[in-house]
């Protein structure tokens, strides 16, 4: 029932958006009463926070299932064989490819803030499966550190030692921008914002990716 209720709600978000997402009207849909459905999501805020937990995790398991088939060295059995380049640039396209196909779940995550809601530290680790397989990736690059400010520095040390992160500060903040950059490059694409320049946008992206992969040191 939870998953017919998430289902239902991710049509309307196609119709209504975020903002109009309203548990009566889910209920309705399915023939429930509103009560039925406090049950399983006390609030739409619990609700909302249902579908960003989902959609964050289904973009971080494209990435990794990207990675994952590239490292099995395309068929042979081995593991670890393919270049973290490589790498790299199968987990930008399979982030693309997802937010692509279910471009208002990607809305819900990377569009206008729904007024209102506030996420909860439930989803913090969803968010950062993208980021943090990034991070691995080029840590098996085994980029090299670069100046970075004091302030700065002492940030992103402390996000090292939280996440148990193998990179120097600056090669850490050289991936952070890397990261900033795929989801700009997406969502310009996804609200049309690179209409009449680069549309469609796969050879740009593919070569905003490849900038990045140089940037990182990859």
């Amino acid at each position: 029932m939870a998953q017919e209720i998430k289902d239902e709600a991710r049509r309307q978000l196609v119709t209504d958006g975020a903002q109009g997402l309203s548990l009566r009207a889910v209920a309705r849909s399915l023939g429930l009463a509103s009560s039925a459905l406090y049950r399983y999501f006390p609030s739409r805020d619990d609700l909302l926070t249902a579908l960003i937990i989902d959609a964050y995790d289904a973009m971080g398991a494209a990435a990794e299932h990207a990675d994952s088939e590239l490292r099995k060295g395309r068929g042979n059995g081995s593991r670890d064989e393919a270049e973290p380049r490589d790498r790299w640039l199968a987990a930008c396209r399979a982030v693309r490819a997802w937010a692509v196909t279910h471009q208002h779940e990607y809305a819900l995550i990377y569009g206008s803030p729904v007024p209102g809601y506030q996420a909860p530290k439930d989803t913090v680790a969803p968010a950062a499966r993208v980021p943090l397989l990034l991070t691995a990736i080029a840590t098996a690059g085994k980029i090299e550190d670069s100046g970075v400010g004091h302030g700065l520095r002492s940030q992103l040390s402390s996000v090292i030692a939280m996440n148990s992160i193998d990179l120097p500060p600056g090669a850490l903040a050289r991936v952070m921008v890397a990261w900033t950059q795929l989801f700009g490059v997406i969502s310009f694409e996804l609200f049309g914002q690179l209409v009449g320049s680069a549309d469609p946008a796969d050879d740009f992206f593919d070569f905003s990716a490849s900038a990045m992969a140089d940037f990182v040191g990859l």
